[in-house]
C-alpha cells in the first residue's frame, strides 16, 4: 500500500492577536508547515497580499504567503476566495509531489462571505491523486448548499472513480455534514474526537479530511503552546493509502 500525508490548516491570514497584541506569525507558521512532514498541505485564509498589513508590520514577507510557507521542493498553488479593499485572500496548497493541473470554483453564498473550492490534481509516485481544499460558511442552509455544489463540481471535473481528498475548514461544528458528504461517497475520521477549535482550548472538530477511493490510515491534531498561538485553528494531520 502507498501511503501519504494530508494536513490542512486555517492559517488565520498569519496574523493573531488584536490592536497592540496583534502579532505576526507567518514565520513561525513556515515552521510549522515544516513540521508536519505532509506530502499535501491545504491551507486556508491565505493571504496573497494585504496592503494595510504590509504597512503596520515591518518584517512582512515580499512573496505571498503561499509561496513563503512552501517548503524547499514543493510546489505552491494559490487561488484568491475574497478581495477587500486592502488586498486579497483564499486557499492554498502546497504539494511534495507534481501538480498537474489545478483550478478553481467560487461557492459563495451570498454577498457577506466569499468563499471558493481550489481544486488539483497530483502524481503522486505515478498514481493520479485529485484534492480539493474548502472553506465553508458560517451559516448551516451555506454549507449546505456548498456541498451540493460541491459535488456538482465533482460530477464536472474529477473522473468517476478518480482517488479524490477534500479537505479544510467545513465550520461544522454539528457534524451535520457528514451525511451529505456520505451522499457523494466522500468520508471521513469517524468516532476518534479531532478538534481544532479554539486553538487555545479546542472543543470543535471544524477541520476535516474526507476521501473517496483511498483507505484512510490515522490522523491526529498536534497540541501545545506553540501551536496554540499561530492560529485559531490546529492543524490536523491525517495518513491516507492507496
Amino acid at each position: 500500500m502507498t501511503t501519504f500525508r494530508v494536513a490542512t490548516y486555517n492559517i488565520h491570514k498569519g496574523v493573531q492577536g488584536l490592536g497592540l497584541a496583534r502579532r505576526l506569525e507567518i514565520h513561525n507558521l513556515v515552521h510549522a508547515v515544516e513540521q508536519m512532514d505532509a506530502d499535501v498541505v491545504c491551507l486556508q485564509e491565505v493571504r496573497r497580499h494585504n496592503r494595510k498589513m504590509e504597512r503596520v508590520f515591518t518584517r512582512w514577507p515580499e512573496l505571498d504567503q503561499a509561496g513563503y510557507l512552501s517548503p524547499e521542493g514543493y510546489e505552491a498553488v494559490y487561488r484568491t476566495n475574497a478581495v477587500t479593499r486592502h488586498g486579497e485572500h483564499g486557499n492554498a496548497l502546497l504539494s511534495r509531489w507534481p501538480v498537474m493541473t489545478s483550478g478553481h470554483s467560487d461557492v459563495s453564498d451570498h454577498r457577506f462571505e466569499q468563499r471558493g473550492l481550489l481544486h488539483a490534481e497530483l502524481l503522486i509516485e505515478g498514481l493520479p491523486l485529485h484534492v480539493i481544499v474548502v472553506h465553508l460558511g458560517l451559516i448551516h442552509a451555506s454549507r449546505e448548499r456548498q456541498v451540493q455544489r460541491l459535488g456538482q463540481f465533482i460530477e464536472q471535473e474529477v473522473p468517476a472513480g478518480a482517488p479524490l481528498v477534500v479537505a479544510g475548514d467545513f465550520n461544522d461544528w454539528g457534524a451535520q455534514l457528514l451525511r451529505p458528504m456520505a451522499a457523494l461517497d466522500l468520508h471521513t475520521f469517524e468516532g476518534i474526537r479531532l478538534p481544532t477549535f479554539p486553538a487555545r482550548l479546542p472543543l470543535l472538530h471544524l477541520d476535516r479530511v474526507y476521501a473517496r477511493g483511498l483507505r484512510l490510515v490515522s490522523a491526529h491534531v498536534p497540541h501545545g503552546r506553540a501551536w496554540s498561538r499561530m492560529s485559531d485553528h490546529l492543524p490536523l494531520i491525517a495518513e491516507l493509502g492507496f
